[in-house]
């Protein structure tokens, strides 16, 4: 169906550590899990219980980096290696949301490193296999794999419609709110609504579900604060609001494995409809 923009990617985010500070690339490979990269660690509870800004919003401070032998973690001036554990059997269970998923343990030097940075005893892990969890089938019938993301290989956003936002706010946000996978311009706002199946390079994504937003959205991530306490998701509210919650960005699955780059433009293949709560 023709339509009257041409969209493309300005941008492109992994975030190495569920919950800390995300990382902007020029270029990704997407796998059936997600970029590469993205998501493949987490910092949980004495009780394996995953941790994010939600419960710690001062996880935005840490800034992750990826590492030919695993991560390189930086704080307030300090920093810290870590070393991806052996391929061996997974020593731990964890649990994200409804799910319980084999990791491993990263070890006793990172975890108390963080530990005191965090204020609370935590211990970091990293998902060797992600195939061991899965995307829920009502969205995803093929039921691909998906990392320690929330619950989709993707997140798709635009920025026409943080456009929109920002103009019914006193005081706008920056994209990095939301924490995107893939940014959009060139299209209009809140036109993600509508889209169903894109091709971007030689990757084919389905867009299922648009995502209800948290409190995530309310921590600034550079600095881990809440300077206006009750935005965006208050603006949000008022035009954006669904059965699910308030919504921002599309979940997608990805279809075709490929590598994706800055500037590559979307082909939107199929469009339907708006379902803002699909």
């Amino acid at each position: 169906m023709p339509v009257s923009y041409s969209p493309y990617i300005s941008a492109l985010s992994i975030y190495p550590v569920k919950g800390m500070r995300g990382t902007t690339v020029r270029r990704a490979a997407a796998e059936f899990c997600g970029l590469q990269g993205d998501r493949r660690w987490m910092v949980v509870d004495a009780d394996g219980v995953f941790l994010t800004q939600r419960e710690l919003p001062v996880l935005a401070r840490i800034i992750p980096t990826m590492t030919s032998v695993g991560l390189m973690l930086k704080c307030d001036g300090d920093e810290i290696q870590v070393t991806r554990p052996p391929v061996i059997s997974c020593d731990v269970t964890v649990h994200v949301w409804r799910d319980d998923v084999p990791a491993q343990d990263a070890g006793n030097t990172v975890a108390d490193w963080l530990s005191e940075r965090l204020k609370r005893r935590v211990r970091l892990v990293y998902l060797h296999d992600p195939d061991a969890r899965r995307t829920d089938p009502h969205y995803a019938p093929t039921r691909p794999p998906v990392s320690f993301a929330d619950g989709f290989p993707l997140l798709i956003t635009t920025t026409a419609s943080l456009d929109d936002l920002n103009r019914r706010m006193d005081t706008p946000v920056p994209m990095t709110r939301f924490r995107p996978n893939i940014t959009v311009s060139g299209c209009s706002a809140w036109s993600e609504d509508t889209w169903r199946l894109v091709r971007i390079g030689t990757c084919l994504i389905r867009v299922v579900k648009s995502c209800a937003r948290c409190a995530v959205t309310l921590v600034d991530q550079t600095t881990g604060g809440k300077p206006t306490p009750r935005e965006p998701l208050r603006t949000l509210a008022t035009f954006r609001r669904a059965r699910r919650g308030v919504m921002f960005g599309q979940n997608a699955i990805i279809l075709r494995k490929g590598t994706i780059r800055v500037n590559d433009p979307v082909e939107l293949l199929e469009i339907a409809p708006a379902a803002l709560d699909s």
